[in-house]
């Protein structure tokens, strides 16, 4: 597999989303360390195997643009939400901030059907080391900058690295029901991927906004 996801027509992809896409596939098999250049630049069916470098200057330039590609992807839908949640009057409501940041993820499958995304974010969320809040976003994802900006406001009783410390937090607590429940319509340990996400969006909620004991 190419790693290409099949909504993509007739898989007509330029060179560098497929590095991207195949990138994301193999870091989340093999780790962030453990796929090389070559092997990215082989399942994205590029003749050239210095294409990660000519594209991306770097591994760690491969890994950014594998996040800002899915965090743009991602932005249509978050829009969506944040506008229904503006007219039902719910901006200040944790839950429905914490599913506008959230929830789209469910949709960000690889071309096998599987949350590689996932696999690959737990990675990325694990390696860094900020402490500034809400430093995901960027120019190009303003619904989940404004997302975060809620989200700040709404727990602004907190320090912000607690604040920081906590979004990965529960960003990790998300996206491990993501990977163990590949396929969604299995059951896993008695339970299916919605029963598993409404009481893990629970638990994300509490632990999000519990009051800060120094």
């Amino acid at each position: 597999m190419t790693g290409i996801p099949p909504n993509y027509p007739n898989y007509e992809l330029d060179g560098k989303t497929r590095l991207i896409l195949a990138g994301e596939q193999l870091f989340a098999e093999n780790g962030i360390n453990g796929a090389s250049m070559r092997e990215i630049a082989t399942r994205a069916e590029q003749g050239n195997h210095a294409a990660v470098q000519y594209h991306f200057g770097s591994r760690e330039g491969l890994v950014r643009a594998i996040f800002d590609f899915r965090m743009e992807k991602m932005e249509a839908s978050r829009s969506k939400m944040l506008k229904q949640a503006e007219v039902e009057g719910r901006l200040r409501d944790a839950r429905t901030i914490l599913d506008i940041i959230l929830i789209p993820q469910l949709d960000m499958q690889d071309a096998d059907g599987n949350h590689s995304y996932a696999n690959f974010l737990s990675q990325y969320l694990l390696l860094s080391s900020s402490r500034e809040f809400s430093d995901f976003a960027g120019p190009e994802t303003p619904s989940l900058t404004e997302a975060l900006r809620l989200l700040s406001e709404r727990v602004n009783y907190l320090p912000q690295h607690v604040a920081q410390r906590r979004l990965i937090s529960v960003s990790l607590m998300f996206l491990n029901i993501l990977i163990r429940h590949q396929d969604q319509s299995e059951n896993v340990l008695g339970e299916s991927i919605s029963e598993a996400l409404e009481d893990t969006m629970e638990q994300i909620v509490n632990v999000m906004c519990m009051p800060h004991r120094r």
